[in-house]
């Protein structure tokens, strides 16, 4: 379809009996922070907590009464599954919603609550799309698919309606986060043709950057692996639609690291008290990450907030990230000399800093090595400046702050060094998280090889991480790969992390 019928589209768009218009509110304390004006459209306020409701009620409207008795059927990993049972409650019909068994128990609950049959299938969206796709045929029931639709793209197409109306300003850029592509297909087109001065910028994570990596191929891709911890928007591949849309309306696409979201999340909270959950953070991660790197002040901007449905367990993990992401806290690895006065030396050395973490254990009679983390009080140029001053003052140390495996794993085992351990390599896995999973995963790997060190914590996220030493005599390294990948768990060796190296090797 042209964009002049996605015009008629949103300009037809039945939304409001479900939806509300939500409102455009300034961040006063980003704002100032960032010395620009950012504008946040909270689609966290609509009634299922997330925009998606738009575009899965637009859709149902627009499926005929006789067709729409038989129901209708979608798959999802929790927000547009809630707007679909929405929609069709309003509607009084029957809808099946197939969700991964590894989404968040808060979406789960939502869509029964709803009303909506919750089917349960796999570990990944694509596993629940291609059970959904099969029992569309069936069962004889219509897919309401999350993204690549035209009805649903113009549904969400609103949303850049009602920020056209409400700015009451010359607005720079909007950033708005992509997972399919249907968000940013329909604000994008929408105010691109109205406004066409009017930056559109789409925010993925690093990880999950299919949008991203398609517009540079000049075609639709398929990641290998989508990152999990934005759940709402883990994605392997866009929609033929929405990257058709986004190749005409968008003008670029900027990626996002976990620390960053959580930061953002952060701020979304201190400005208004409300808890995004990880995609619904990404606009406002992409926009300070886009001012940061400019020189722009002044300028008004608008971030949409796509998203609430977040599992209170994950709090803790984002939390933890969010200083890092913000560049508050830095985690160093030190070695400081074993002897009498110099830990006081070296927290001297410091200053006047705050201490958020210090581990430390003996390692031999001449040397020690110690994890620390500490508050920053001026970002990035005060970071520079304590690594400088203490490697001025003789100080071996490694910056850790951006080391996942650091922040996930080591920062908890400072002290597992074992002597004369051998042939030992170290991997970092990934798996989905469920009841019996970690018992399944032990199973998987087998009892070939020994495990001489392990670390797994459950952050309340999709997946579980683990860290796990292996002790593989050298000749058997092929064979250990092709047991890894006959697995099917993401993983990476990290045998030469220096977070490994300077603590547990």
């Amino acid at each position: 379809m042209k964009a002049v019928d996605y015009l008629k589209l949103i300009e037809q768009a039945s939304v409001y009996d479900v939806a509300i218009e939500t409102p455009l509110e300034l961040a006063g304390n980003l704002s100032a922070r960032l010395d620009n004006r950012i504008l946040l459209k909270r689609e966290d306020l609509q009634p299922i907590f997330s925009f998606k409701l738009r575009g899965a009620y637009n859709k149902l409207n627009a499926i005929s009464p006789e067709i729409l008795k038989d129901g209708v059927i979608c798959s999802s990993a929790g927000n547009h599954a809630q707007g679909v049972a929405l929609a069709a409650g309003r509607k009084h019909v029957h809808a099946v919603i197939v969700m991964p068994a590894t989404t968040p128990s808060i979406k789960v609950d939502a869509v029964r609550k709803l009303g909506g049959e919750v089917v349960l299938h796999g570990d990944t969206y694509d596993d629940a799309y291609a059970h959904a796709r099969k029992l569309e045929s069936e069962l004889g029931l219509t897919f309401i698919h999350p993204f690549d639709d035209p009805y649903v793209i113009a549904g969400q197409g609103t949303i850049g309606r009602e920020i056209l109306r409400q700015a009451g300003e010359e607005i720079h850029a909007v950033f708005v986060p992509i997972g399919g592509g249907g968000l940013i297909a329909g604000i994008a087109t929408w105010i691109k043709s109205v406004e066409p001065d009017i930056r559109i910028i789409g925010v993925e994570p690093m990880d999950s950057s299919a949008m991203r990596d398609s517009l540079l191929a000049g075609s639709p891709v398929t990641l290998r692996h989508a990152g999990i911890f934005a759940d709402g928007v883990a994605v392997r591949r866009v929609g033929d639609e929405t990257f058709r849309l986004c190749q005409q309306f968008v003008d670029e696409v900027i990626t996002v690291d976990t620390d960053q979201i959580c930061a953002a999340i952060r701020d979304i909270f201190n400005d208004t008290r409300s808890i995004a959950e990880p995609a619904g953070a990404l606009a406002v991660a992409g926009a300070k990450k886009y001012l940061g790197e400019s020189s722009f002040k002044g300028k008004a901007v608008v971030a949409v907030v796509g998203g609430a449905n977040v599992n209170f367990d994950r709090l803790r993990h984002i939390a933890e990230r969010a200083a890092v992401g913000e560049q508050r806290e830095m985690l160093l690895a030190v070695e400081i000399p074993e002897r009498p006065g110099s830990f006081r030396n070296f927290c001297e050395a410091i200053g006047k800093r705050s201490v958020t973490e210090f581990n430390y254990r003996y390692s031999d009679s001449t040397k020690a090595h110690i994890f620390v983390g500490v508050e920053l009080l001026r970002g990035a140029k005060e970071r520079h400046e304590l690594i400088g001053k203490l490697r001025g003052l003789g100080y071996p140390l490694a910056d850790l702050s951006d080391n996942e495996v650091a922040k996930l794993h080591v920062r908890h085992m400072v002290g597992g060094r074992v002597q004369n351990l051998k042939d030992e390599r170290l991997f970092r896995f990934e798996f989905p998280e469920r009841p019996g999973a970690l018992v399944n995963f032990l199973q998987a790997i087998g009892t070939k090889w020994n495990i001489s060190l392990f670390h797994y914590r459950n952050h309340g996220s999709d997946y579980g991480r683990i860290l796990a030493g292996i002790q593989v005599p050298q000749h058997e390294s092929d064979e250990l790969e092709a047991h890894l990948t006959e697995l099917g768990y993401a993983h990476w060796e990290e045998s030469n992390n220096p977070a490994y190296a300077m603590f547990l090797a």
